[in-house]
């Protein structure tokens, strides 16, 4: 397939940009090539204008290392501004994943903890218009050179590049006739999601042999969602490409019990390993981790908000980006390849009349809030999820790792 027909997939099905519309393209430098493909399809589309926002993460890595800390206790006005002054005037927005994956391995974690904290907090409003669908928004990715080593440590820097973005076409199921193959995904996505939503389960539990046994009650009048999703201007939009995933929201005091990660969670530039989390009354209350302990510690500590959960998200283990073997070491696509979680934020979205409640109503709902959204992954061949409905019926709606409908 074409690099266009890739881009035109984010443009026409992920953020579906409408004549006279605005688009904000997020891209690393390393990405250019993809971000003008995007800016080319979007003027095609009938885009009133494209701005490409330029990220540069070795020139943030030096920063980290040479910058004074108190830099990252400030956050630019003018930066705040555009952001949700686009926002603000319907733009749609399209972010290029694709970093690598350990970059900030050596930073300085208390300056990456602040700067998360300070950036999450000025752009508090800009995310929750993009977590309410006020605004249509993808995330999509294309390859760089030093994630592609990370992801293919045994080919040279050419080869693995090559690899990787063969990988990634595979996944985003871009290969061929994308856009068709989109719209067969979505429709096929929304069986799964009309049946947990005609069940309407107040609870699930997961149990799997590496030592998961977790029950989430879920939010009062929540809603599946998966695929795709409609924003507040009526507009169809695919947020994720790729995506695999079912979701919903959980009560922000309804986990109890213990959850062990299966894949690593890459955050802020380093990966955290081979950890588990025990909650109680939905707060997570003890965890343990073979790699950036400390890191994980710090992002349960960001705010109050942290250590709860906002997402429950099931994925089955055949899945196309599992059963390709592929590690990206990356959250756009491991998610995708298995069951997760999300530490911090809920999606309003998630339960009904959400999208037009403030945060204090929604938290009253149920939902959690944070200035962070951070999804980590649980799904194993052998994982068993069981939904618990109002009656106390149970219904297996996972077996083995695969949905049992």
């Amino acid at each position: 397939m074409s690099l266009f027909a890739y881009a035109a997939l984010a443009v026409k099905i992920g953020v579906n940009l409408q004549k006279g519309q605005i688009l904000v393209v997020q891209s690393p430098i390393e990405c250019s090539v993809f971000a003008r493909e995007i800016a080319e399809a979007a003027y095609d589309a009938g885009a009133k204008d494209v701005v490409i926002i330029w990220n540069d993460e070795i020139f943030q890595k030096l920063r980290f290392e040479k910058a004074d800390i108190s830099v990252f206790d400030e956050f630019p006005k003018w930066k705040k501004d555009m952001f949700e002054g686009y926002a603000e005037n319907g733009a749609a927005f399209i972010t290029i994943a694709a970093s690598d994956p350990e970059i900030m391995k050596y930073a300085d974690k208390e300056k990456l903890a602040r700067n998360k904290k300070t950036t999450g907090a000025a752009l508090i409003s800009y995310r929750e218009r993009l977590m309410s669908n006020k605004n249509r928004w993808c995330v999509v990715s294309y390859p760089t050179l030093a994630w592609a080593k990370k992801v293919f440590p045994d080919l040279n820097g050419e080869d693995a590049y090559s690899a990787l973005e063969n990988a990634i076409y595979k996944a985003a199921r871009a290969e061929e006739n994308p856009e068709t193959e989109w719209k067969k995904h979505i429709a096929e996505l929304k069986k799964r999601v009309d049946f947990l939503n005609g069940h309407n389960f107040k609870a699930l539990k997961y149990k799997n042999s590496r030592g998961t046994d977790l029950t989430i009650a879920l939010a009062k009048n929540h809603i599946w969602a998966g695929g795709a999703e409609i924003a507040e201007d009526g507009v169809e939009f695919a947020a994720n490409i790729p995506t695999e995933e079912v979701y919903t929201m959980p009560d922000r005091e309804g986990a109890n019990g213990v959850v062990y990660s299966t894949k690593p969670l890459s955050y802020q530039g380093n990966l955290i390993e081979d950890f588990s989390v025990v909650f109680k009354n939905g707060k997570a209350v003890d965890f343990k981790a073979k790699k950036n302990e400390n890191l994980l510690k710090q992002l349960l500590t960001t705010d109050e908000g942290a250590s709860y959960l906002g997402e429950v998200a099931l994925v089955p283990i055949n899945s196309p980006i599992n059963k390709s073997g592929v590690l990206f070491f990356n959250t756009l696509f491991d998610e995708n390849a298995s069951c997760h979680l999300a530490f911090g934020k809920a999606y309003p979205t998630c339960i009904k009349g959400g999208e037009n409640m403030d945060s204090v109503t929604l938290v009253k709902a149920g939902a959690n809030d944070s200035i962070l959204h951070e999804d980590f992954m649980i799904g194993s061949p052998d994982l068993s999820v069981t939904g618990v409905k109002e009656n106390g019926e149970e219904v297996v709606v996972m077996k083995n790792g695969n949905f049992a409908f």
